[in-house]
Order: structure tokens, then sequence, then C-alpha cells
């Protein structure tokens, strides 16, 4: 029987040092029906919510051909770092060149034509002057000088087009960023209707994070601010969690939130921005986001205090020695441990603070 009494004096020992590294007052056992109580207080606190994410680059641009050919070489390797202009394939060259050489004749054939028209047009003009030619004769070799000129720029213009698919046979980076799968060796086929690209250019020098808030978090978080610009800008830093439970070790902010709601889901989407230049994160993985939210001068209670009616949350007060119940308001977030009170008690209100589930009203407490 002593030991069973020395158990029961530690327990009620380690509860009072439990509540008081809490920050609240220390809870007594009453006499009758043995509840536990707690005189609340106000302190401060900092919470956590979290959001599943994913991690995109800044960019993911996907790779296709401009010119159909074969791939003539490879110039890079699968993740590689490469920079905006940097040459990633080359395809096959020869009929293009081909091409561009026959079209460079063509605009040397045409502006030799255009020569010899604009001569006789010059010479045509003379002798009409002079009445030897007649109008309709003036007029014929002026639509033949005219027909020369666009000649060559039709001649110009395939020569452009020539040069430019010439320039297309090697497939430049758009941007800087890094190389994804290469899934087209040297000697494929390719052409502008790949079902696939040649490669994906990932710039995550900067990446986002993208999460999905409920419509009831963005109507608190637009009242708290007043507007969405605002709460963008009072916004605090934020950290991510990878995959295997480390934090990344830079935070982000928040940058944007659509605002549009999903009708299937009735969510809205966010974009949080995190530097990535030491290349730890990759576009395309999955992690946790960490959005802080202080409170300041707020009460605190443990959820075994409360009681979940449908969407109230209630708890019970001691008003004369008995247990009074009183709907509270929480905040909307929690650590699974404790709720924060923005409504219904009162600094030095105490409250059955443990098993308020099996209380009944005006059940007599010591």
């Amino acid at each position: 029987m002593m030991n069973r009494n020395i158990l029961r004096t530690t327990a009620a020992m380690g509860c009072i040092a439990l509540m008081a590294a809490c920050g609240q007052a220390p809870t007594q056992m009453g006499g009758a029906g043995g509840y536990a109580t707690l005189q609340v207080s106000t302190t401060d606190r900092v919470l956590s919510e979290q959001y599943s994410a994913t991690i995109r680059g800044r960019q993911d641009i996907d790779i296709y051909p401009q010119v159909s050919g074969t791939i003539t070489r490879l110039c890079i390797q699968e993740g590689q770092a490469v920079k905006r202009g940097q040459v990633l394939f080359v395809i096959d060259q020869v009929p293009y060149k081909a091409a561009l050489a026959t079209a460079t004749a063509n605009v040397k054939a045409a502006k030799a034509s255009l020569r010899t028209a604009e001569l006789n047009y010059q010479s045509s003009k003379e002798l009409h002057a002079q009445k030897v030619i007649s109008d309709v004769n003036l007029q014929t070799v002026e639509n033949t000088y005219y027909a020369a000129q666009a000649q060559v720029a039709q001649a110009e213009a395939q020569e452009l087009t020539a040069r430019n698919n010439l320039s297309y046979t090697e497939v430049k980076a758009p941007c800087d960023g890094v190389a994804g799968a290469l899934p087209y060796r040297v000697g494929a086929l390719v052409s502008a209707n790949l079902p696939q690209p040649l490669t994906t250019i990932s710039d995550n020098s900067t990446l986002y994070v993208y999460f999905s808030l409920t419509e009831n978090q963005l109507l608190a978080l637009t009242r708290r601010h007043g507007s969405m610009d605002e709460a963008l800008k009072q916004m605090p830093e934020v950290e991510l969690r990878l995959n295997d439970n480390s934090t990344y070790e830079k935070k982000g902010r928040i940058e944007s939130i659509s605002g549009v709601i999903d009708r299937q889901t009735g969510t809205v989407t966010a974009r949080a921005a995190f530097d990535n230049s030491g290349r730890l994160l990759h576009s395309g993985s999955t992690g946790t986001l960490s959005i802080p939210a202080s409170y300041q001068n707020v009460i605190v209670i443990p959820q075994a205090a409360t009681v979940k009616m449908q969407d109230k949350t209630l708890v019970y007060k001691i008003v004369d020695g008995k247990a009074v119940s009183t709907l509270v308001q929480v905040a909307p977030i929690s650590d699974g441990r404790e709720y924060i009170v923005t409504g219904g008690l009162q600094p030095g209100d105490e409250i059955i603070s443990e098993g308020a589930g099996l209380v009944r009203e005006g059940t007599q407490v010591k």
C-alpha cells in the first residue's frame, strides 16, 4: 500500500513539473472525482502549419529540334549544368549546308538577272524618249525589271531560311540550368514531332515550391491582413522539409497565391521560392512546407482539456466548485498537443485539464 501511495505522489509531481514547463499554472488534483485542473494564463507561442508540396524549377523547358535529321553528336551528359546558348546536340548538317549553298547561288543568279533587267530598262527609257520604241515596249521592259527585283527578294528569303535551318542543326540551351534525361542518342532520327523531347533543361538556381490553401484559409488570410498583397508582404519566411525528413538549410519566401479556386478541389495554389545555389533541390521532387504563425499574449490549453462537438470546441470551467461547459474558440492551427484559445476564456479561469471527455455538467470538483 505504501508503494502505491509513493507512485501516486510521484505521478502527481510529474504532472506538476510538466505543466510548469509549459508556462501554465501548476495542475491541481481535485478531491471529488480526482480531476486535474489548470488555471489559465497568457503566453506566447509559435506554431507551424504543414503543407504537402511539390518542387519545380523556375523554368522546365522541353527541348525539341526545329529541323529533321539524324543526331551526329551529343555535347552534354545527363544532369550536366549548362549555360544559355551552349550547344546540346548536333543534327546532320550536310543536307542543310547543301541547301544553303543552293540558296546562295540562286541569290547570285537573281541579282545578275536583276542587273541585266536594269540595263535593259535604262536603255529602253532612252529609246522611248527618242520615240524609237513604243509605250508598250517600255512597259514590258519595266515589268521585267520589277519581276527581277522580286526574284532577288524571294531568293534572299530562301537563303535566310536555309541559313536558319542550318543553324537549327545545332540545338542550343535556351537558359542556364541542368540537363535532364537524354532518350535519343547518336544516330537517332529526330524531328519536331517527337513523342518526347530531346531533353529538358531545368533552371534550378531558384526553385519554386507549390502547395495548396483551402478556401477558408485564403479567406482567413485576407481578413487578417486586409488584402492579399498585404498578406504576401507580411508573410514570414518558410521552411522546407525534404523527403528524408531533413530540413533544407535555406529559408524561402511565399511569392504568389493564385486568385482562382479550383472547382474540383476547392483550393488555390500558392508558390514559395527557395535559393538553390548549392543544387541540393531537384525539380520534380516533393517535400513539406512549414509556415510559422506567431501568437502573443494568448491562452494556451492542452487538447486533453477540450471536447469536440461537431465543429464546436468546449472546455469545463470550474465555477463555484462545479464543472460548467464553456464554448471556446481556438486558432485553426495546432501542434497536436495544445490549442491556442482566441475566445471563451479569460486569464485566471480554472478549467479541467485532463479527461474532459468523461466530465458531466455540474460535476462537483474540489
